[in-house]
């Protein structure tokens, strides 16, 4: 083993083959309430085919309300569960470790999928009533969302930690809590979209409470050898009055101390029209501040586009794993062509073995 893009890493009682994981993005596919589709089978089963040494599905809403989209997929029912299971058994046949990411949209919820327009759709047009921490719209053309009560608050989690014991009844080997990119568990966290008074709002101790009780749920929903994941907006891109690399450092040492294993690093998506200065590895920074900061187990994402790249952020310890997305999607194969550009010998599937460099 030449190269740590694809030395194993082990969190908890799972081993990941490599340092390549397929970050989650929605593809907007279910069907039938929130079950995978077809497409959706061929879709990851192709990127663990493709050599990626873990899957992790796109955001799977614990509640109705929480879909971004009517063609979400979902887990807050035992029939979803079932459905997903041909889905991890593919996936874990071919080497790969099936994770689910687990979301609610809260404001950001009841949107069209992007090419039917995005946007907004309302109850008469098939959409929902949106809900949030406070009553502050994503933008002008949103709805005012329905403020949660403590009580609501409450359901929330409960939904979170019973999607966990559906996930591993559904054959799931990790499980991602999505706290990123202005779904609801980040509007809780930003001062810009929580205007709280109780005890969700207000400090970083009561506005960080909500990501550590769905975190601590999980946890107990979860076998002991299983790891949990959460996926962390570093920042909202705003000089002042929103959260940031320092709010997040202090929010990941507090998961790791409740049993967190891997912090998905990503940024923004609470605040719409701002301007983000992206360009290969610019979110890298964020892993490594955490990492260093935490010292726990980082996922690094954003424009990481090639082999070397890659295989540079994993040797100068700036995260242990990277997550592609876009890269991913234009080519299901990135991992084994990685291999081959680094020297490595990438296990291809055996149907396809005649077509190995």
């Amino acid at each position: 083993m030449k190269n740590s893009l694809f030395a194993p890493l082990t969190l908890r009682g799972v081993t990941f083959k490599n340092r390549i994981f397929v970050s989650p993005m929605c593809v907007y596919s279910a069907e039938d309430g929130g079950k995978p589709s077809p497409w959706q089978l061929v879709h990851y089963g192709s990127r663990a085919a493709g050599g990626a040494a873990c899957i992790i599905q796109e955001a799977t809403a614990v509640l109705p309300e929480g879909r971004i989209s009517p063609a979400d997929l979902g887990l807050w029912n035992d029939a979803q569960a079932e459905a997903l299971r041909p889905l991890t058994r593919f996936i874990k046949e071919n080497g790969a470790v099936p994770c689910v990411q687990l979301a609610h949209a809260g404001r950001k919820a009841s949107n069209s999928i992007p090419w039917k327009g995005m946007g907004a759709i309302g109850v008469q047009q098939g959409g929902w009533n949106v809900v949030a921490p406070s009553a502050v719209p994503f933008d002008d053309k949103s709805p005012t969302p329905h403020v949660l009560s403590e009580e609501e608050i409450q359901n929330v989690i409960a939904a979170f930690a019973s999607a966990t014991a559906r996930s591993v009844a559904a054959g799931y080997e990790a499980v991602e809590l999505h706290a990123a990119h202005g779904y609801l568990l980040h509007q809780f966290l930003s001062p810009l979209s929580n205007h709280r008074e109780d005890r969700y709002g207000g400090s970083l101790e009561n506005r960080m409470r909500l990501v550590l009780e769905t975190a601590v749920a999980m946890r107990h929903a979860l076998p002991e050898n299983l790891p949990l994941f959460v996926r962390i907006s570093a920042t909202d891109w705003v000089e002042k009055g929103g959260w940031d690399v320092a709010q997040s450092v202090t929010l990941c040492a507090k998961l790791k101390e409740i049993g967190v294993d891997f912090i998905d690093v990503s940024t923004g998506g609470l605040i719409p029209g701002i301007t983000i200065p992206s360009g290969p590895g610019y979110q890298v920074p964020f892993s490594d501040s955490i990492r260093q900061g935490v010292q726990i187990p980082v996922g690094a994402v954003g424009r990481i586009t090639n082999a070397e790249q890659a295989e540079q952020i994993i040797a100068n310890r700036q995260a242990d794993a990277v997550l592609l997305g876009r890269e991913l999607l234009r080519d299901p194969y990135w991992p084994l062509h990685a291999a081959h550009a680094l020297g490595e010998d990438g296990t291809w599937p055996k149907q396809y073995i005649r077509a190995k460099p």
